[in-house]
């Protein structure tokens, strides 16, 4: 395989090198498009097309990926996932084996679609079955990033995590971005340097508007607005290993104990 493909698993791990111990770096959504570089037993190494920034000089998001899990084949995904996780099924019944499942952001193409019991499926290109309530049109903007990521509350966190299933800190922005229709990069050094425009708070956590970004040396929150008189974040965060909401006065006295103060705060 060579050239351009698109990833066919539920989702790829991306790691530095090509060996199973590897580090986990980032993960591909199905449906995401790469091009390939290089092959090297199962592995290849590919340019992930999210990362705009990235060149095959450059080294931005460039790894290993199981080769087994892109395909070829020409795909033309239709709908993407919005609910945050959701099965496959061999036909449309949730009584049937589920045969696979999908993270919010998955790209997908339906081909068809049918009803059992009043519950609604979309059929896709392989036969396979989705809750039809669970997808949208390839061209859905969520108009709000913030309740996108309200909806990922509870998930585990993941060192790399970029889906629903796992996740981290600028996996949890890059994802629910993407959900809105905006191309992120993938590290919070990347994200600190090119979103949005810097604000001053002057050290008030209390003016922090719904849908800033606060940045620390590797990590960033989304700011909620205000929950009951108190300005809250909402973030993948290694202290409670999930995303978490709350109250940002807390959580940057709590970080800067451990490690420092914010480094800037960016409004998109």
């Amino acid at each position: 395989m060579a050239g351009n493909a698109i990833v066919s698993a539920f989702f790829l791990d991306m790691k530095s090198s090509p060996l199973p111990d590897s580090g986990l770096d980032a993960q591909l959504l199905c449906g995401d498009p790469v091009s390939i570089l290089e092959e090297n037993g199962e592995w290849a190494k590919v340019h992930a097309a999210f990362d705009l920034s990235n060149s095959v000089d450059s080294p931005g998001y460039v790894g290993w990926v199981l080769a087994s899990g892109l395909t070829g084949e020409g795909v033309d995904p239709t709908h993407v996932v919005t609910a945050p996780r959701t099965f496959l099924y061999r036909e449309a019944d949730m009584k049937k084996p589920r045969t696979g499942y999908r993270s919010m952001g998955s790209r997908i193409e339906v081909v068809d679609a049918a009803e059992t019991r009043g519950t609604r499926y979309a059929i896709l290109a392989s036969g396979e079955a989705i809750i039809e309530r669970h997808i949208a049109p390839a061209d859905f903007r969520a108009d709000d990033f913030v309740a996108v990521a309200e909806s990922l509350l509870r998930t585990p966190y993941l060192w790399g995590g970029n889906t629903a299933f796992g996740i981290d800190c600028s996996g949890l922005v890059q994802l629910t971005l993407r959900l809105a229709g905006k191309t992120v990069l993938r590290d919070t050094d990347m994200q600190a340097a090119t979103l949005g425009n810097p604000v001053d708070l002057q050290g008030d956590w209390q003016k922090l508007q719904r849908g800033d970004l606060v940045f620390w040396r590797g990590h960033v929150a989304i700011a909620q607005g205000n929950i009951n008189g108190e300005a809250h974040i909402i973030h993948a965060n290694g202290y409670t290993m999930d995303v978490t909401s709350e109250p940002a006065e807390a959580a940057v006295e709590r970080i800067a104990y451990l490690y420092e103060m914010p480094i800037g705060v960016r409004r998109l």
